[in-house]
């Protein structure tokens, strides 16, 4: 128990009298009183002047007025004296009435709130430029909720005053004569008598209050306490002279007459306080045992599965030694029937989704866990990572995603795919395979032969990725000759079935095809488009058709849909359904002849490319600002929506979502699939997340598996782009951002800059933001343009 208002003390319902604790509390007022009275200060002594520590050591507070309490009345009526003696008693102490935690103030309450209402009239009287409309309602109704409940926590402190003051006034400040010592030795009697006699209700106290100024006091306590009544009366005499002075009652004997049983009481109460202190130490050093012990616990626990994670991989590695030069017999997951992506593989680590690197720095790995000569000095691969600066920057957040991954079973493979069945008609695959399902050809072959972890394989796979690259390189600048266009903006970059061809447009209502190849090798001073096809309006997207080479369709402003023969140079059809402008079109990879758009007017559009009407409508209620079709799954669709949600639907239902994606806190601007279970969205929240869509039986799915922080992004769309587990993004910081799917920080990050017109020189533009970006198929090759039409060719090293 803190400390405690002796008058609140004295009013509790239940106490009972002990009559050595009330000689104790009696004594110590006063000997405070005496001190008082001795540097001539007169005090008028009530309760509600003193508080009670737990062993009943009484100390002296300012007393409280009508002012603490929201009352004028009381305040002209009595006059009470706040001036405090510095004394051993505490005396010096000001604190309020009416709780049982008292603070330490300098000034009254009053003082405070006459401060505050000026502060607040000079506040309100500003001018309305700098004063919000809103803001100060809002202050100006908080204010009178505070009033209200002030008043109404005040009432009983005030009522409580009142009856205090009219009870311990005595018969000659009632007669109007000013206070005296013989005044507080009046007051003395009244506190003695509230000692010795409690009452159980306000009315029974008030009416034996009220007699009490009479001399007349309840039977029953002149039969229980005959000698503290008659020492009561003595205090309580109507003359002031007849009242012994305090020199008088400290030697009485009624206050010194010999009570073994009051020093055996207060031997027990400072013993008992020492207990309680022991206590009290004893369960604060219990709870820190206890916290310690848990993480103990956690950390025996979590040492000991690093120590047979550690074992396994290890036997893992010894078993990768013993069928070196046999042979590991890899399925080659890359064959295809489309052209192959005209980019060098390593065939043996290609079932990783792994392409050779050249590298510059021969502290890593150029390969990604397939390399056998790799790590036989357990000490060089620790010299491996201690020479990795952002190795060492974000251990704690690898540190992190371990842990994550290994108490979390990697995604079930197959599973989607079963559900998804229907689609796999024929033998050919796509030009894009999901490097997990190509991973669990090997795995079931050798991999967990030897009895491998299922989380072994996503960790590694991640860590290795994020530390294969060091640096984004300028491969090429794509220098274009649209001088008298005012704006530039690319909003669209895509790659033809074979990523060969790129196609740019944007805000110059130009489609331009360029050749990869040729514009990484030839530096020219300004390169020209193979194909350059005009629209009426300004572009949002682009998409090459997976299967149909010649084929790009695009989405403007206006609505329209348009779908182009880039051979010929012409529209082949408009599709016009849409009543405002379309921000994204996409093919589905396992039917060519799909095309999904989505638009501002709160509308999916389902599209074959054979018929000029749409073949399927979903309407949402807000603004479809991305759509796209999962891998080898025409049946299947997700758009990401301006209402912070991203939405899945079987095609063969349009009425429902089969399920909806909630975490984002803005429009979710982008969406891509990772793979056949996993997508990524990202959005103006400054957030990218990744999703998984084996839980979408749930029918929502509010935890994202993983989130990427680290570019910034809050007003404009920035591009998204997924290869090999790589996640490209931009930033409204003219940067390009890199991140792979295992870990939530950046992996790499390149930064743009505009070439000064007469100098030459590179120059920071944080005016512009990265507006599109796109992998060149599943290699190391990014695409990237920003605000201005600079289109740079970038590659990971």
């Amino acid at each position: 128990m803190g400390d405690i208002s002796l008058r609140l003390w004295l009013d509790k319902s239940e106490r009972s009298v002990n009559v050595f604790e009330c000689l104790h509390i009696f004594r110590q007022i006063v000997e405070i009183v005496h001190v008082a009275h001795s540097q001539g200060i007169v005090h008028n002594v009530m309760p509600s002047c003193f508080v009670m520590s737990s062993f009943n050591h009484v100390s002296f507070i300012e007393p409280a007025t009508c002012s603490d309490t929201g009352s004028d009345t009381l305040k002209e009526a009595v006059e009470v004296k706040t001036s405090t003696p510095t004394s051993s008693y505490d005396m010096h102490q000001q604190r309020f009435l009416g709780s049982e935690d008292f603070v330490t103030v300098n000034t009254s309450t009053a003082s405070s709130l006459d401060s505050s209402s000026m502060l607040s009239s000079m506040v309100f009287a500003a001018p309305a430029s700098l004063v919000d409309d809103a803001e100060e309602n809002k202050m100006e109704s908080r204010k009178k909720d505070e009033e209200v409940a002030g008043k109404k926590q005040s009432f009983p402190e005030k009522q409580a005053l009142w009856m205090e003051v009219s009870w311990y006034t005595s018969p000659e400040e009632v007669a109007g004569a000013p206070s005296s010592c013989a005044s507080d030795v009046y007051r003395l009697g009244v506190l003695l008598f509230e000692l010795f006699c409690p009452l159980s209700s306000r009315e029974e106290k008030s009416r034996t209050m009220s007699s009490l100024r009479h001399r007349v006091l309840p039977p029953q306590l002149l039969l229980k306490w005959p000698k503290e009544v008659s020492f009561c009366l003595w205090l309580l005499h109507p003359e002031p002279s007849s009242r012994p002075t305090l020199g008088e009652l400290l030697q009485s004997e009624f206050l010194n007459e010999p009570r073994d049983d009051i020093e055996e009481c207060e031997a027990a109460v400072k013993l008992r306080e020492k207990i309680d202190n022991q206590e009290l130490l004893l369960e604060f050093l219990s709870l820190i045992q206890q916290k310690k012990g848990e993480a103990a616990e956690k950390l025996q626990h979590t040492i000991s599965f690093l120590c047979s994670d550690i074992e396994e991989v290890t036997k893992q590695q010894t078993a990768f030694k013993e069928i070196t030069g046999t042979g590991l017999g890899y399925v080659d997951c890359s064959t295809s029937s489309f052209p192959s992506i005209a980019v060098t593989d390593n065939e043996d680590s290609a079932c990783l989704g792994t392409r050779k690197r050249v590298r510059t720095d021969p502290s890593v790995d150029d390969t990604v866990g397939c390399d056998n000569n790799r790590g036989d000095d357990q000490k060089n691969d620790r010299s491996i990572l201690s020479k990795s600066p952002r190795f060492l920057k974000n251990l704690k957040k690898l540190e992190s995603s371990y842990f994550l991954t290994r108490y979390k079973s990697a995604y079930p493979s197959g599973k989607l795919v079963v559900q998804h069945s229907p689609m796999a008609t024929d033998d050919r695959e796509s030009v894009v395979v999901t490097e997990r399902s190509c991973f669990n050809k090997v795995a079931s072959k050798e991999q967990f032969r030897e009895g491998s972890s299922p989380w072994t394989n996503p960790f590694l796979e991640g860590l290795c990725k994020y530390l294969s690259f060091s640096t984004l390189k300028v491969k090429a600048d794509l220098k274009q000759g649209d001088l008298l266009q005012s704006s530039n903006l690319v909003c669209s970059l895509s790659f033809d079935r074979d990523a060969k061809f790129f196609a740019t447009a944007g805000a110059n209502k130009k489609i331009k095809v360029f050749e990869c190849d040729t514009t990484i090798n030839e530096d020219r001073d300004i390169h020209y488009p193979v194909v350059e096809m005009v629209s009426r309006s300004t572009l949002s997207s682009t998409c090459w058709n997976t299967y149909i080479k010649r084929q790009i369709a695009s989405s403007n402003f206006e609505g329209v849909v348009q779908l182009w023969d880039v051979t010929r140079s012409q529209v082949q059809s408009e599709l016009r359904e849409h009543e405002q402008r379309v921000w994204s079109i996409d093919f589905s990879s396992a039917d060519p002849t799909l095309l999904a758009s989505g638009s501002d007017d709160g509308s999916v559009k389902l599209w074959n490319i054979n018929q000029a009407v749409s073949v399927g409508t979903i309407k949402t209620k807000a603004n479809v600002c991305c759509v796209q079709f999962p891998l080898n799954f025409a049946h299947f669709l997700a758009f990401g929506s301006a209402d912070h949600r991203i939405y899945y639907y079987d095609l063969r239902n349009l009425k429902v979502p089969l399920c909806t994606l909630v975490g984002h806190n803005k429009t979710v601007s982008n969406i891509k699939f990772v793979d056949s279970v996993s997508l990524v969205s990202a959005s103006t929240d400054n957030m990218l997340k990744l999703w998984d869509l084996s839980m979408c039986a749930s029918g929502v799915i509010d935890s994202p598996i993983q989130s990427f922080t680290g570019h910034m992004n809050v007003k404009n769309f920035v591009g998204l782009s997924v290869s090999d587990g790589y996640i490209a993004t931009g930033s409204e910081t003219n940067e390009v951002f890199i991140y792979h799917k295992a870990f939530p920080m950046p992996a790499l990050s390149f930064k743009f800059y505009s070439r000064d017109p007469l100098s030459g020189n590179e120059v920071d533009d944080s005016a512009q933001f990265i507006s599109s970006v796109c992998w060149r198929g599943q290699s190391s090759t990014l695409l990237a343009a920003n605000s201005i039409g600079n289109v740079k060719i970038l590659e990971m090293t």
